[in-house]
């Protein structure tokens, strides 16, 4: 008698932990859903993404509805400073104690290397929008990281390949010392190379460089006919502004931005700018959709977004989709359903994410227009050429990706 009492006791203690398990899982699963935005704030990205990145995050939820699982989405930012250590702390809080399904935006390759490792080890997904090595879908892949906007691939595609064709066949880089610099001017250099050029020098710069007189002076001594700029946000403009104080615009060298911005270009105006070819996902005045879209961003900020705002408002957008459609936050489910789903929206037309991580997309390159062509404070491109997704990007079985058999 008394062994029965025991073994219904017991069985009664295993029914309570079931039940609490699964009521548990359950709110996991469809408990309120929070969107976490590692950003730059205040540093020499915060052009690129800064406030207005945590606001297209906000744009894309409110044009969602608002609420999933009757309950309000929650939009968490973060400044991370640009430092690895910092944003993985983050992260790490944001997965293990407050709860937050999926992180975007990270402004650097190695803070999104960083959180895409851990984000494998939590199972959550993570939208990287602005950083751009071609390694976190390559050998650095994981099965919950999705490279959004664009990469160091496909702007070498756009930019290199146009400037060797133009007649820039020597090359000398200046390079960021850090993760992005050096994916940057490697996928460049094999466009190069492959389009009949070559690279004949190189030097690396620190993040946030004060003064890049000893950089341009090497890089003018090579005799190379492009300077190839593999940075990003104040280190390309304050490259560009010292190369034209040292004569260097006025030379027959050129100066090649591999990767600038739409802020870039406000920033160092059309007198300097002028003639600077650049490959980007997305330009504000391109189409009826994405001036209606931009319209709106500026009212809200007071500037026209980059590729990375509108970037952020698609990836943001995308997924909320993917869980409203499979009803559950699970990181495997929304995964299989964001590749499963055709990416439309006013930046992309039929976009895909690979098994890689990569979403694949047209590129467009285009050259800044001179102070006689511009309109507006904001009329800035003129189109060139669009490159197809499929040219764009790295072949599938090329970047060494352990998710691709």
């Amino acid at each position: 008698m008394q062994s029965l009492k025991k073994k219904l006791q017991l069985t009664s203690l295993a029914l309570m932990l079931g039940l609490s398990f699964g009521t548990a899982n359950a709110q996991a699963e469809t408990g309120p859903v929070k969107i976490g935005v590692l950003g730059d704030l205040s540093g020499l990205y915060s052009a690129i993404g800064g406030k207005g990145l945590y606001d297209a995050a906000r744009m894309a939820v409110e044009d969602f509805g608002g609420t999933l699982f009757g309950k309000p989405i929650e939009v968490l930012s973060f400044d991370t400073q640009n430092k690895v250590d910092v944003a993985s702390s983050r992260a790490r809080q944001w997965f293990d104690v407050d709860g937050v399904d999926m992180v975007t935006d990270m402004p650097t390759s190695a803070i999104a290397l960083a959180v895409s490792k851990l984000g494998e080890e939590k199972k959550k997904v993570v939208m990287v929008t602005s950083a751009a090595s071609s390694d976190i879908t390559g050998k650095a892949c994981t099965p919950y990281t999705v490279h959004w906007t664009y990469d160091t691939y496909a702007l070498a595609v756009g930019t290199a390949a146009a400037v060797v064709k133009s007649g820039g066949k020597s090359w000398f880089f200046l390079s960021a010392d850090y993760a992005f610099g050096q994916a940057l001017q490697r996928d460049a250099t094999q466009v190069i190379e492959s389009n009949g050029g070559k690279v004949v020098g190189a030097v690396a710069h620190p993040l946030n460089a004060p003064d890049f007189s000893s950089f341009i002076l090497q890089a003018q001594a090579s005799n190379a006919d492009v300077i190839g700029l593999a940075n990003g946000g104040n280190d390309t403009t304050n490259s560009v502004k010292q190369a034209a104080e040292f004569g260097v615009t006025k030379s027959r060298q050129k100066v090649a931005a591999l990767l600038a911005f739409l802020s870039d270009v406000k920033a160092m105006g059309l007198p300097l700018a002028q003639g600077l070819y650049l490959t980007e996902a997305f330009y504000w005045d391109q189409t009826p959709e994405t001036r209606a879209w931009s319209e709106r961003f500026y009212k809200r900020n007071g500037v026209m977004p980059t590729m990375n705002h509108a970037g952020t408002y698609g990836a943001v957008m995308h997924y909320l989709n993917a869980v409203k459609a499979t009803g559950t936050k699970n990181a495997d489910k929304v995964m299989a359903q964001m590749r499963a789903t055709p990416i439309n929206d006013f930046m992309t037309n039929n976009g895909k994410l690979r098994i890689d991580g990569r979403v694949v997309r047209d590129m467009h390159l285009y050259q800044v227009k001179t102070p006689a062509q511009s309109k507006g404070e904001w009329d800035l491109y003129n189109l060139v050429s669009t490159t197809p997704g499929d040219v764009a990007y790295r072949p599938l079985d090329k970047g060494g990706c352990p998710l691709v058999k």
